[in-house]
């Protein structure tokens, strides 16, 4: 037998074995959550691997124990992550749905129907950048192809020719809804037509047809000739999860005559009627195989629990090492803008690290629509200064996945309200991958649009949801408003190793400011206090940082002194300072511009409250702009937001209580 032959054999009976051991496993209560077997489907994961290096990457489906084992993860640490253990393969946080071993190029697994595709494009487009020759895999099911993730990822690999496979795994049923029923055009293959990139349609029953295809298209990608479609035609024959009901949607007659059609059977007469192994050999295999798995399943099951001291860590990354600020007077006589600022920062660290690159609508030869990269495509070119179509959720999607094998990407969303198309790409894959790796994933994604009311930009452009991303574990939200500000702060999100929301106030992208010229970071957290005063303490970010100051000139003429809080970060927010100037002040007024409930203003008087309720001589008192969306007349735009008179108002009346 071939050493090829004895991979795809032996692959597809460990998968089998494993599976069948993890049904028994869960009908005892050992598997504590859902597990989607992979019983039925063996041939495409062993077919596919059978190319594949250690560096090459794979992402999975909430299917992917098959994927998992195929790419060499052990059978203990498979098992073990369903039993919930510290041996599995992501120490017990993931389960059946989410697998990491990224050592042996296992990026993830995903409850999420869609992300694999996305983020094996964006390891493609790392990969290239990088001037690697690896290769990404993108594993889905026929359920994934009526998804907006299949094609946006589809026609991104296309338009940059980017080295992934995508494998559609129709096993011909998305979850219970019958793929024919779904599905306008069935013949998922020809879609790639669509996009002008090879696709071929394969019976995934036949380990040898899918090896094949498969192939031609890892070796198509790997000398530069782009993305390839596989339909691999299959089925499985264990119910979507265990546990569940099989026979509302199918028929037990049409389970067994799929059944009939076994991989493993069927690539075991291959092998003994061609004479290529005997059947002693092939049942030697078949002992070898069951007793890893039986030994595997119990040491698995002796394996420890994992420590609750862990439960939340890894979260972030490790923390970078502080920072001394070089101080708003180090810019004296040097006035940029707010975006200059930014654009600096970006330049010099793009120079410094190439694995750097800027995703957006607009960001190339033009520079972008505020001029957030003006001049940079000159220097860097259309590799790392890359225009997108319009497809928030793809290359938003895509950077994840570059991010998890070694790149930087930036986004430039432009406006944080087309970042919201997205928002299920920020809060289930980017914000929570470090997390589920166990850390041994980062997610170096910068993420920056502008945010707020202005301009009568109506209700698509006006958004601030500062509030929405801060409740987030795992992400990092700026919102700076002043240049010199800006300018420490995004230098250190270029260099952070976490997610970033890097949001600019629209209306003080052009408003100038001292900027010390040579580069420096600012920590996240550090709130900065941007005006002392005795009588009470105003804390708002953005534009309301800067309406809060000219509240406080206002008032300083009346003989009421204001001291302002800038917190310039919401997630880290600096509480100390917060708390610090309370204690002085007595008196805290928080003001946002975004909505009341469950926001920005709430979370600082709720800290207050808890942590410094015995420092305050009145009632805490909050100012935000209306619970509605935001209006285009001048008038109705007004009447919605939080301007400098009405903040003067506010903290006068607070003053006098």
């Amino acid at each position: 037998m071939t050493p090829e032959s004895r991979f795809l054999y032996r692959t597809m009976r460990l998968i089998r074995v494993c599976e069948e051991q993890l049904a028994r496993c869960h009908a005892r209560g050992l598997v504590h959550g859902a597990c989607h077997t992979y019983v039925g489907q063996e041939a495409i994961a062993a077919g596919v691997c059978l190319h594949l290096r250690p560096d090459d990457a794979v992402f999975s489906t909430h299917r992917g124990h098959g994927h998992a084992l195929a790419k060499g993860l052990p059978a203990l640490e498979l098992i073990a992550e369903l039993f919930g253990r510290e041996a599995g393969c992501s120490r017990g946080r993931g389960g059946s749905m989410h697998l990491f071993a990224p050592e042996i190029g296992l990026m993830g697994t995903s409850g999420i129907v869609g992300p694999s595709i996305l983020q094996a494009a964006g390891a493609a487009y790392s990969f290239r950048l990088l001037r690697t020759d690896r290769v990404a895999v993108a594993f889905f099911g026929d359920g994934a192809v009526n998804n907006g993730a299949f094609h946006e990822g589809l026609n991104l690999a296309a338009i940059w020719k980017l080295p992934v496979l995508f494998v559609c795994e129709n096993n011909q049923f998305a979850t219970e809804v019958p793929f024919a029923y779904a599905a306008a055009n069935p013949d998922v293959a020809s879609r790639a037509a669509s996009c002008g990139v090879p696709g071929a349609q394969v019976d995934g029953n036949d380990v040898l047809a899918v090896a094949r295809a498969a192939g031609e298209a890892v070796a198509r990608a790997r000398s530069g000739g782009g993305p390839t479609l596989l339909e691999c035609r299959t089925y499985r024959t264990r119910p979507h999860a265990e546990g569940m009901g099989d026979y509302t949607y199918r028929t037990r007659e049409e389970v067994e005559s799929w059944r009939a059609r076994c991989p493993i059977r069927r690539f075991h007469a291959t092998l003994t009627g061609q004479g290529e192994a005997g059947a002693e050999e092939l049942e030697a295999l078949d002992r070898d195989v069951q007793a890893e798995v039986a030994a595997a399943s119990e040491a698995a099951e002796q394996a420890p629990w994992p420590s609750a001291n862990e439960a939340a860590a890894h979260v972030y990354s490790a923390p970078a090492a502080a920072v001394r600020e070089p101080g708003y007077g180090a810019g004296a006589g040097r006035e940029i803008s707010l975006v200059a600022a930014t654009l600096e920062a970006l330049d010099h660290e793009m120079a410094a690290n190439p694995a750097i690159f800027v995703l957006g609508e607009g960001i190339g030869r033009r520079g972008g629509n505020f001029g957030t990269t003006a001049g940079l495509f000159a220097r860097y070119g259309e590799e790392r200064l890359r225009d997108t179509p319009i497809a928030e959720r793809g290359f938003t999607g895509l950077a994840c996945g570059a991010a998890m094998t070694g790149a930087r990407p930036v986004i430039d969303f432009m406006f944080i309200d087309f970042l919201n198309d997205a928002f299920g790409e920020i809060i289930n894959q980017i914000a929570k991958m470090q997390y589920m790796s166990s850390g041994r994933l980062r997610m170096p994604v910068l993420l920056r649009g502008c945010i707020g009311v202005g301009h009568s930009a109506a209700t698509h452009h006006s958004g601030n949801y500062y509030s929405i991303y801060g409740h987030i574990p795992g992400l990092r939200v700026v919102v700076p408003s002043t240049p010199y500000d800006a300018k420490g702060l995004f230098t250190r999100a270029l260099r952070c190793d976490d997610p970033v929301l890097f949001l600019e106030p629209r209306e003080l992208m052009s408003v100038k400011g001292p900027v010390p010229a040579e580069p420096y970071e600012i920590e996240f957290g550090r709130a900065r206090v941007a005006r002392e005063g005795r009588d009470l303490t105003v804390v708002g970010v953005g534009m309301m940082a800067k309406r809060s100051l000219e509240a406080a000139e206002t008032l300083a003429a009346e003989g009421i002194s204001v001291e302002v809080v800038d917190p310039r970060t919401v997630s880290p927010l600096d509480a100390e300072t917060i708390l610090a100037s309370v204690k002085k002040t007595g008196r805290l007024l928080a003001v946002d511009e975004a909505f009341g409930p469950f926001g920005f203003a709430g979370e600082v008087a709720a800290i207050v409250s808890e942590r410094g309720f015995d420092d305050l001589d009145a009632p805490i008192r909050r100012l935000t702009g209306a619970f509605a969306p935001t209006p285009y007349s001048p008038p109705l735009e007004a009447a919605v937001t939080v301007s400098a008179e009405a903040i003067a108002a506010a903290a006068r009346a607070l003053a006098r209580e």
